[in-house]
């Protein structure tokens, strides 16, 4: 039977989600448990990769196994193997049509910046800083050049291994909560480090080293070397992944965390 999993994990401790030889990363953390509890080897395919130090509130995995478990075991039961930075969150049973990363057709991250002077030491490994003033409103409108469907290749790292660069980016918000900002991306899928690229850019419109307008020529540009350097990954959650009702699957609420804004 193939089993759905919602996953949450704190990617402070990991060197990404991707399994790696002789590496410590949470897709490799994950099958150990979960093979444990089936009695032979799970491997597990998942909606999206996340890059070393970077959180998911709800990746999602799949897995085809033999062994004939209630529920509560691939929760619950998997979870009592888990280290205290990786939680299975719901399982659910899945036809064998269901495909974690080629079933969603939509992905959300949150980033989370503290903006003052000094660095956080409460909630170090969980959100990004920068030191300087920046200009809210500046972002916002830079930002506005980025919603739709475009060429992102000034947005990608060079180890990118998507087949297009072309991606449907659409919302990109930002608020503020006190002195932490809020940016949250929806699209329909994203390259590998676009959105740390994205946060890096802004930041940079933000200080006022560029007006909102540069975005645009970066966009234009479609030469990674135009933007901005890749923003730290503390800060960056895998939100949601969306998948088309018919498949059951649970839909977690999310806020709970960091004073509400998770």
């Amino acid at each position: 039977m193939r089993i759905a999993l919602g996953v949450e994990y704190d990617g402070s401790p990991y060197c990404g989600w991707q399994s790696q030889t002789d590496e410590y990363t949470v897709q490799d953390t994950l099958q150990r448990a979960l093979s444990q509890i089936a009695g032979e080897p799970i491997s597990i395919i998942a909606a999206g990769r996340t890059d070393t130090g970077v959180h998911a509130l709800e990746q999602v995995v799949h897995f085809d196994t033999h062994a004939e478990r209630p529920l509560t075991a691939w929760m619950r039961g998997v979870n009592a193997l888990l280290p205290d930075s990786i939680a299975v969150r719901w399982a659910h049973p899945v036809p064998d049509e269901f495909h974690a990363r080629f079933s969603a057709h939509g992905r959300s991250y949150r980033y989370l910046l503290i903006n003052r002077a000094t660095r956080s030491a409460i909630h170090a490994g969980k959100v990004g800083w920068f030191h300087a003033p920046l200009d809210i409103a500046a972002m916002r409108a830079a930002a506005q050049y980025l919603v739709g469907e475009h060429d992102f290749s000034a947005f990608r790292a060079a180890q990118c291994q998507a087949k297009s660069p072309i991606k449907h980016l659409r919302q990109l918000d930002i608020r503020q909560q006190g002195e932490m900002l809020i940016f949250d991306l929806s699209a329909d899928a994203f390259l590998h480090h676009m959105v740390r690229n994205v946060i890096g850019c802004l930041v940079y419109v933000g200080k006022g080293k560029y007006p909102p307008e540069w975005i645009e020529e970066v966009l234009g540009s479609r030469e990674r070397s135009f933007a901005a350097p890749t923003f730290a990954p503390d800060g960056l959650y895998l939100r949601r992944i969306k998948y088309e009702a018919k498949w059951g699957l649970p839909q977690m609420e999310h806020g709970t965390g960091l004073g509400g804004v998770l």
